[in-house]
This record gives C-alpha cells, structure tokens and sequence, in this order.
C-alpha cells in the first residue's frame, strides 16, 4: 500500500501540536489537519465517492487546500486541482475530461465554478468551501462547513498501489486542449521526498512561505508536500504582493522559500526592503522559469542567500534536475538530475548528443507520469521508448550540469505562469471579425515574458485591439491576458502559408 494522504497523519502522530498551517492570526496544528481531512475523507464516502474516482477542486492558498487534497486521496479518489483564475468554459473543459464526480469550489470563485459545474452532466456533487463562520447554504449544492462538522474525525485509509493515479495536472502542449497528466502516489511521494530531504533538507522549526499557488505543480509538491512529510509550518499567503510577501517572512521567521523569478525580481525592487528582517531564511529555490544572473547577485548580495534552482514540468511531478545543498551553483544552470532520474540531450536524429551539444531534453525515472488521461495518442508522442520529450532545447555540460538554451514548443511563461499560445489563439478565432490570428512571447523584464497578440481582420471589417482586449478578458483567465495587441493588416507567412511566428516575435521583441 502506499497512499500519499497516509504521511500527513504519520506526521500529525509524530507532532500532534506542531504547527501545520498559519493564515496571518489563524494558525492550525497538524492534529487539527489531519482531523479536518478524515472529515472530508467521510464526507465523500457518503456520497458513494471512492477508489478511482475523480474529484475536482478550486482552492486558493488557504487552509482548506490541505484539507480538501488528502481527504479525497483518503477516500481513495483522485485529485482534479482547477487553476483558480479559470473561468466558465475553462473550468468546464475540467470537469468533463477528468470524468469528476464532485467538485469544491473556494466561494470567492462560486458563479463561474457553479456554471461550469451545471454544464457538466457527470459531476453530481457541488460543494462550496466557505469560512468557518458561514453556514449560508449556496444557491446550488452544499456548503463545506455544515457538511464537515456533521462527519467524524477518523476514518480507514482506502488502500492505494504506488502505480494508482493520485492526481491530474492538467497542462497544454501548443496544440489542442489541457490534458491531465496521470501522477501516481509514488510519482509525488517520492519527487517530495527527494525535495524534503535533499534539496530543502528539512530541519526541526522550518517555516516555509506558501505563496505559489497550490494548484500548480511546484508548489503542490515542493512546498505543500515536502513540508507536509517534513512536519514543517506553512504560511500561506493567497496572491503573491511583494510587501505582504516580506512581511510574513519577517513576521513568521521563514526559513524555506521557493518562488519563481519574478518574485525574486519584486522582493529586489520594492523600495521598503530594508524594513523587513530576511535573516532567518536559510534557503532559497526558483523554478518555472530561468533565473537572470543579476537577480542571482543581488539577492546574494543583499540577503547573503545563493538561490538554487531547478527544473521540472508537471509530466515530472515536477522536479527533474536541481542544484542541491552543497553543490556547485553555475548560474544559468538548471542543475543535475535528481537521484533515480535519468537525463539527457536527443539529437533530432534521435541519438544522444556530446557534451555541450544542443538537442531535446529528454528524461526517464522514477518522476515521469503514468500518461495523459484518456488520451493514449498524446502518451505515445511524450513517452518514446520510456524517454519523456520535454519540447526544451537545451545542452549538457562535462560535468553533467544541464542548462536550458531554448523552447521547442511555444509555450510562454509569465511570472512562472504556463501560457500557450494555442488555446489563446483559439478564443481569438472565435471573434466574428477576426481573420487571422498568431500569439508570441516578448521579453519583459519583471515577468520573463508576456504576452502579445497579432491579429488581422476579415475582408470589409474594422477591428481595433480594444475590441480584442475586451473580447478576450470576457473569456480568458486573467494571467493570459495580452499586454499588447497588435492589428497587422496580414500577418507574415511562409511559402506554405504558415504564419511565420519568429518574424512577429522579432518584431515583438524590437518593439517592446
């Protein structure tokens, strides 16, 4: 048996009283956490959920993420984490591909989660996750609250296989719709593992800032999970703002951090840093994104913190590579593989480059998912005689130090935020008056990237990048918003026809 949900409660014996989670006054002990998610655990069991199903679940970084994740995977289900900046047709997409049966949505985000959940036939189940003090019964489904106190506190573990699928990851390639990456329980328990006891190395006290969000990946393992098998304190901070940020490092004398670059970036740039004592933090990583060596230096400079980093995708749990305590950091590095995991270059021909040769990122191991559900044509294509295809670009040096060099996808990473030009361009071919439509990255030095929209109009239309703006905010999650738009009167293609996206990335690039 291994079932990930069974670490949180071998932790909460170890430590009953040790703080788990602090939302700034509110803190809960890893005895109450436990109990709350047992709770659910119940909860679920009552209404016919068990082994194999799917549940969906629309949390932000509170305590109720916790809860809610290990008490589905006590039931034996399967977790569906949604992007909370999702809207309808997003969250929709969600429900129906994983097949869920029940689904939680934070109540901030009630009405596009309640749509999405009416146009989804087979999700029977819509809980509401309010605060403790409100019992309100939603206008469709139930609330969290009144269900959770009915429950009791226990309950027996289902029993789950290290091969059982405990969560899906949704992400995109750069064609078609997000597909949910299988992670088995052993995928994520041992990529946590491997986090807590070699990379962040666990001590007794540790404070770890929660500020990437839990639905994604490298905070759903590198921080949620290390810590929970750590028994380390989480302090949770919702959204990301730069001063409350600093504060609750100060305030709660935070140990561990791993934010993306972009947070890096802010801490440096807001004003008041020297109002806010960073001595207790002992360790720092980034991922999501390359690192710029300038941020390395003045965080080195004024903190006297080297920040490490690493390298993963969702398909990898997601830690792949990382420079580890105590290794040499080479900046621009993403590291070298972790234990029990295999990585190398690929040459489009398909053999392994030399050292410092530019090919594919490929890995094997212990990390890589299971597959994409319900899609065994886009398993096939990722997993290649058990190699996952990255679609990076990038070269390994002699000392087996991997370095990232280039996407061969087009993928576009905001502030650590996965964006795909091809699930945005599809929402712009759907306006009346578009014709052609091309998404690329452009530089931009807080966020890494963003994004830029090219768009031309139909014969006899008039389109203006208002119209676009509007157009898209009505039907996209904020984070892939466009900071420009830009209406061409044809964009540049190819002698095949095929929009040439490396002359418009140019473009973007020189004018941005």
């Amino acid at each position: 048996m291994l079932n990930l949900a069974h670490f949180l409660d071998v932790t909460a014996k170890k430590g009953p009283d040790t703080t788990a989670v602090i939302l700034d006054g509110m803190r809960m002990s890893y005895r109450e956490l436990a109990g709350f998610a047992h709770r659910v655990a119940n909860v679920l069991r009552d209404k016919g959920i068990g082994k194999g199903d799917r549940v969906a679940m629309m949390i932000p970084n509170t305590p109720h993420f916790p809860i809610l994740y290990y008490g589905i995977l006590h039931a034996g289900a399967v977790v569906v984490p949604v992007n909370v900046l999702y809207q309808e047709d997003e969250i929709r997409h969600y429900l129906i591909d994983s097949g869920a049966k029940a689904f939680f949505a934070y109540k901030m985000f009630e009405e596009p989660a309640r749509k999405a959940f009416l146009a989804s036939d087979e999700c029977k189940h819509f809980i509401v996750v309010s605060t403790p003090d409100d019992l309100s019964q939603p206008e469709v489904g139930e609330n969290l609250m009144g269900l959770v106190l009915a429950a009791a506190d226990s309950s027996d573990t289902v029993q789950t296989m290290p091969d059982d699928t405990a969560v899906f990851l949704y992400t995109s390639g750069t064609t078609g719709a997000p597909k949910g990456a299988e992670l088995t329980h052993f995928n994520i328990f041992f990529n946590a593992y491997h986090t807590c006891r070699n990379i962040v190395r666990a001590q007794e006290g540790d404070v770890a800032l929660v500020t990437l969000p839990l639905f994604h990946s490298f905070g759903q393992t590198c921080l949620m999970n290390a810590s929970i098998l750590g028994g380390i304190t989480m302090t949770m901070l919702p959204r990301f703002e730069t001063e409350k940020a600093m504060q609750v490092i100060a305030r709660d004398r935070v140990t561990m951090m791993a934010l993306v670059p972009t947070m890096y970036f802010f801490i440096l740039s807001n004003e008041n840093w020297a109002k806010y004592d960073f001595s207790s933090v002992r360790i720092a990583v980034s991922g999501g994104a390359a690192l710029p060596e300038e941020v390395h230096q003045r965080f080195r400079e004024r903190y006297g913190i080297t920040i490490l980093e690493g390298y993963g995708l969702s398909e990898t749990s997601p830690v792949a590579s990382f420079t580890e305590e105590g290794e040499e950091v080479r900046v621009g590095s993403i590291g070298r593989p972790i234990w029990g995991v295999d990585m190398r270059i690929m040459r489009d021909d398909g053999d392994f480059a030399e050292t410092d040769e530019v090919g594919e990122i490929v890995i094997r191991g212990h990390n890589v998912m299971k597959g994409y559900h319900n899609n065994p044509q886009a398993t096939k294509s990722a997993i290649i005689d058990g190699w996952f295809h990255t679609g990076d670009v990038g070269r390994c040096d002699s000392d087996g130090y991997f370095y990232i060099i280039d996407r061969k996808k087009d993928l576009i990473i905001r502030g650590g935020m996965n964006i795909y030009p091809r699930e945005i361009e599809e929402v712009l071919y759907r306006h009346p008056k578009v014709r052609e439509a091309s998404v690329v990255g452009i530089p931009d030095r807080a966020r890494g990237e963003e994004v830029k929209v090219y768009v031309s109009a139909k014969d006899g239309d008039t389109l203006t990048a208002g119209e676009v703006k509007v157009f898209l905010e009505e039907r996209m999650a904020s984070y892939k918003w466009p900071r420009e738009i830009e209406v061409l009167e044809e964009l540049p293609k190819g002698p095949t026809g095929k929009i040439l996206k490396r002359e418009l990335k140019l473009r973007g690039t020189q004018h941005s």
